[in-house]
């Protein structure tokens, strides 16, 4: 079996990928009334997925493991359309995106949205198609950041980040005990970074 490039699904070689603005914290609610309008109107050929791309993050805290969905592109909604061979979207979807609620405009001009590049279209669906399961633990500190522990046994250290453990929420900082370098594991929400 050779590996070969990702391909980029799409129903029909003539849509295209376009960013729709909405109200936010809304986006679910649109994309669902879209797909049911699209389904309704029957305008499949016109219309392909809608998309609210999201990331799972795992949080580690004193031992204990919660998973959180977070929206990667709050306030958008990705759409798959074709648009007339002049570039102006097509009457029947340009009514359906109006008369929803909660819709703005398509990032572009108006009635003549701007399609994504296809490179960050790439992008954009191996997040919203990625396995449900492996969710990541968002861990903010990289190599070499100053830190301090502000909470646990070693209170009030400072030190140097040296690795990370993002699968068990751990971070092993660098710091000096009685004047000696020691390394310590520590759950990444004990510490803050400094500046």
């Amino acid at each position: 079996m050779t590996d070969q490039p990702a391909q980029v699904p799409t129903t029909e070689s003539t849509k295209q990928w376009f960013v729709l603005r909405v109200a936010s914290n809304r986006e679910d609610q649109v994309r669902e009334a879209l797909e049911r309008k699209v389904k309704m109107e029957n305008l499949g050929d016109l219309i392909g997925r809608i998309l609210v791309p999201r990331e799972r993050i795992k949080r580690v805290k004193s031992g204990q493991q919660k998973v959180a969905e977070h929206k990667l592109y709050p306030g958008y909604v990705f759409v798959e359309m074709q648009l007339k061979s002049d570039g102006e979207m097509e009457e029947r979807a340009w009514d359906l995106f109006k008369e929803t609620r909660d819709v703005g405009d398509f990032i572009g001009q108006k009635n003549r949205p701007e399609p994504i590049k296809p490179k960050e279209v790439e992008k954009i669906i191996a997040e919203a198609e990625k396995p449900e399961a492996g969710p990541t633990v968002k861990v903010d500190f990289q190599k070499g950041d100053r830190v301090k522990i502000w909470e646990g046994p070693f209170e009030n250290f400072e030190g140097n980040v040296d690795e990370i453990f993002p699968d068990k929420g751990v971070v092993r900082v660098i710091v000096t005990i009685f004047g000696r370098a020691t390394p310590l594991e520590v759950e990444y929400w004990q510490l803050e970074k400094m500046q």
